[in-house]
């Protein structure tokens, strides 16, 4: 039988992992990523490489020319703004859950319990959401890298998902671990109550 406490401090351990990974992946700058790897009789490909997060973007050369204010780059303006509410967002009710989480654990009470696994559950979909529209926005931008680069550029650069990226992604799966564990918790903690008020009523 899974002890109680061990499901519980390894929910704690995940919904604090959860947090960390989500905190990462918000401040930093590699969620996507636009090198140039062919570059020929030049060693400055730093120069010529782009790296952005969801507050700044680092440039490179391929920026240079500009994009033009039309529906489609409106649109993904619109998508950014709603990507760089959600997550953090989303950091802030991790926050909340994780005290309802240690609250409710130790006091063993299963509604509590499913109650924080419920919450965490919700605010993974914050998270997942986030992430989605975030790719949603690159794919719409890589259209429009695609537009105002040549061919010729286009084809000697790689363009890819930062590390960033992936942070997030763990940080959405560690949140479903900690709201699964912590229902399985509520089930322990349940059948616990059970089998004292079975044992209690045998000692009468």
């Amino acid at each position: 039988i899974m002890r109680y406490g061990l499901v519980v401090i390894t929910a704690g351990f995940t919904g604090l992992l959860s947090f960390s990974l989500l905190a990462v992946a918000i401040g930093t700058d590699y969620w996507y990523i636009i090198v140039d790897v062919n570059k020929p009789n030049c060693s400055c490909s730093d120069d010529l490489s782009s790296h952005s997060g969801l507050w700044r973007i680092n440039e490179g050369i391929f920026y240079s020319e500009g994009i033009r204010l039309t529906t489609q780059v409106a649109y993904m303006l619109c998508l950014h703004k709603v990507v760089v509410i959600i997550l953090p967002l989303s950091l802030v009710l991790l926050v909340f859950g994780w005290i309802f989480g240690l609250v409710s654990s130790l006091a063993s009470s299963p509604k509590l319990l499913a109650g924080s696994a419920s919450y965490v559950l919700f605010c993974s979909i914050f998270t997942l959401s986030g992430v989605s529209i975030y790719i949603k926005y690159s794919n719409l931008a890589m259209v429009e890298f695609q537009r105002i680069v040549s061919p010729e550029n286009l084809a000697r650069v790689d363009v890819s998902f930062g590390w960033s990226l992936s942070a997030a992604w763990l940080s959405y799966s560690m949140e479903l671990a900690t709201g699964l564990l912590l229902m399985l918790a509520a089930r322990i903690s349940q059948m616990k109550g059970r089998y004292d008020s079975g044992v209690a009523i045998a000692m009468l």
